[in-house]
């Protein structure tokens, strides 16, 4: 088969593929202990409440017939938008209005529009490229540009912290952003390493961006100010020089493929014109479930009460279980701040963070390598790299605890 340049790079094993493959594998066995991928848990309070709101859509008038009959606009839901813009204004005094957003099918699809609106080849035959400004990041960037040489990347400082936490800060003496940046990006929290950047940390690059008249891109699938899956303090920002993404997948919806952006109204305009090219509209089942409690506000308190403590319960269980199970071996893990994952760190691990993965499917025990987590640093040796790993705590806790167990003793093997 003949493919064109667009064809071969979005048909190359990517890092993104390869990981959700071996999810669906396992999904479809049933038989693999699930420490890998970022599905959410589902908790039960939250479920309860969709399932009320979708009997509620069912009993209404054709409520079922226009949920799945109708078209959105290109921007998505209205009613929707309206009370999200609403709902953010009246919260955290942002001077928004439903022109300020547009929804996404998925965060990740909005991420990708993008990346590629701010980057690339650009009208006047220059190139632009996406910085990170710390790394390790989420895997689903990397392979996000329409073009090679897409993103670059900064290393981040590490600060060693006591009972072998550790934690990564933007090392800022080094970050220097060129004129070949188009828009700089962070997730917050981080995936895959649950690090929350500073307000003082986003503040800056808020500044630094607004000096380069270039956006601010903060990922917040996972943070503030829904689900708010965040344990430390973190104030939600935004500014008409950041654009803003969020979703309602770790809320409890992943299969909806909702993802929300907040920017100024040229960019959420261009992303409503991209979806009508793309997809016409975006899907409307998951701002229909979810359109109630946004209104009303509920969305916050679900977030705040029943999403963050569940969440932060497994964090600190899990980090309990790993140190009990790994005992004096040479490992550190990042402090967890939010996000679904521990980010673990074997100093000097006696293979790759890749082999060790092969080795725990084997023994079907589903991780993460941390190899793929370095956007921009792909062609730069950086042992660190392979030193590090990505378990999920969002599944059941029987689950978890016997993943914890069989990825120690596996560790334990390699170091002995």
């Amino acid at each position: 088969m003949n493919l064109s340049k667009f064809g071969e790079k979005f048909t190359r094993k990517a890092g993104i593929t390869e990981l959700m493959d071996d999810l669906g594998s396992a999904m479809a066995k049933g038989d693999m202990l699930m420490l890998g991928g970022g599905n959410p848990a589902h908790i039960p309070e939250v479920q309860l409440h969709f399932r009320n709101r979708m009997e509620q859509i069912l009993a209404e008038p054709r409520g079922f017939e226009a949920m799945i009959g109708n078209y959105d606009g290109t921007r998505g839901n209205e009613a929707f938008i309206e009370a999200l813009a609403a709902l953010l204004r009246e919260t955290f005094g942002w001077d928004i209005t439903a022109k300020n957003i547009a929804l996404t099918n998925g965060a990740q699809s909005g991420l990708f529009y993008l990346f590629n609106m701010f980057a690339g080849e650009m009208p006047d035959g220059s190139k632009k490229k996406i910085m990170f400004p710390l790394t390790p990041e989420y895997i689903g960037y990397a392979d996000a540009g329409l073009t090679d040489g897409f993103f670059i990347a900064r290393h981040p400082s590490i600060e060693l912290l006591d009972d072998g936490l550790f934690k990564y800060h933007i090392d800022f003496d080094s970050l220097d952003v060129g004129d070949d940046v188009g828009a700089i990006c962070v997730s917050r929290p981080t995936n895959p390493t649950g690090n929350v950047l500073t307000n003082a940390e986003i503040l800056e690059l808020d500044a630094i961006a607004g000096e380069k008249g270039i956006p601010l891109i903060i990922d917040g699938a996972y943070g503030t100010p829904f689900p708010n899956i965040i344990y430390t303090e973190a104030k939600p920002i935004w500014s008409p020089n950041t654009v803003l993404t969020m979703s309602l997948s770790k809320l409890g919806l992943p299969n909806l493929r909702t993802g929300i952006v907040i920017a100024r109204e040229e960019i959420a305009t261009a992303i409503g014109e991209i979806n009508g090219v793309m997809h016409l509209a975006p899907g409307g089942l998951g701002s229909k479930l979810a359109f109630e409690m946004v209104r009303s506000g509920e969305i916050m308190q679900i977030s705040k009460e029943i999403v963050q403590p569940f969440y932060r319960r497994k964090a600190l269980q899990t980090l309990e279980w790993f140190r009990e199970e790994l005992g004096d071996l040479p490992c550190r893990i990042h402090k967890p701040e939010g996000a679904l994952f521990l980010w673990l760190w074997f100093p000097e691990l006696p293979c790759t963070s890749k082999e060790l993965y092969e080795r725990l499917k084997r023994r079907k025990t589903l991780i993460v390598p941390g190899n793929y987590f370095f956007p921009g640093l792909e062609h730069e040796y950086w042992q660190h790299k392979h030193e590090c790993i990505r378990v999920t705590y969002a599944q059941d806790d029987a689950v978890v605890h016997e993943g914890v167990k069989i990825i120690a003793d596996e560790v334990r093997k390699l170091y002995s």
